[in-house]
């Protein structure tokens, strides 16, 4: 079993994956991790995050402790992140471990859940459950504002609304898988739900289609 999540940055489609993931013991991706960790590694060793011979090779470097680095979830990560997702060939590296681990969940695991930009479009398309998650801009800076304040990190709501507003763009505009529903993706807005209403939402419809009523 394959449920695919995804959504734009700060949709709670993380938050989301990984409790239904501990409710159902499935395996659980943070796509995004991937591209964070690629991204990262640029910036350590002093490249531009468009520059495609260097994401390239950072992707192709990768392993399994570079997704537990603590510095993954700044703002300029983020950004970078974005950046390199937008490379055909950084992409092509990072797929087939994608679709390996949905194939193949680690620790006998009876299914996985991926969540990111095109889990849903390019990644597993044939899987049976999609959801896509999406809010306003406006409360998905909220919510990511409110984060980065409670890590004690200095910044501005504005600049984190600016910054969302360029990546939805970038990530939507992208040639290659970009941002965008599955046709057969349930959707979900979030922007007047919490994540409890989220989750009991997500959890119905995947008990619906356990059971084969749908």
């Amino acid at each position: 079993m394959i449920i695919a999540i995804d959504g734009p940055a700060a949709s709670g489609k993380g938050t989301l994956a990984r409790r239904v993931a501990d409710a159902l013991d499935y395996a659980y991706l943070d796509t995004g991790l991937l591209y964070r960790a690629t991204g990262r590694k640029v910036l350590d060793l002093g490249y531009d995050p468009e520059d495609a011979i260097a994401a390239v090779e950072a992707a192709e470097k990768l392993v399994a402790a570079d997704l537990d680095r603590d510095d993954l979830r700044s703002e300029e990560v983020g950004t970078a992140a974005s950046k390199v997702a937008a490379i055909p060939k950084v992409r092509a590296v990072l797929l087939d471990f994608q679709r390996n681990l949905a194939a193949h969940p680690p620790g006998g695991k009876r299914g996985a859940i991926l969540d990111g930009r095109d889990i849903g479009t390019v990644v597993c398309p044939d899987a049976p459950i999609k959801f896509y998650l999406t809010a306003s801009v406006g409360e998905r800076a909220g919510r990511r504002f409110k984060q980065l304040q409670e890590k004690n990190t200095a910044v501005i709501y504005e600049r984190v609304l600016k910054e969302l507003e360029e990546r939805d763009a970038r990530d939507s505009a992208r040639d290659v898988a970009p941002l965008k529903p599955a046709i057969d993706a349930i959707h979900i807005d979030t922007d007047r739900l919490n994540a409890n209403a989220v989750f009991d939402a997500v959890m119905a419809h995947i008990t619906t289609h356990m059971r084969g009523d749908d």
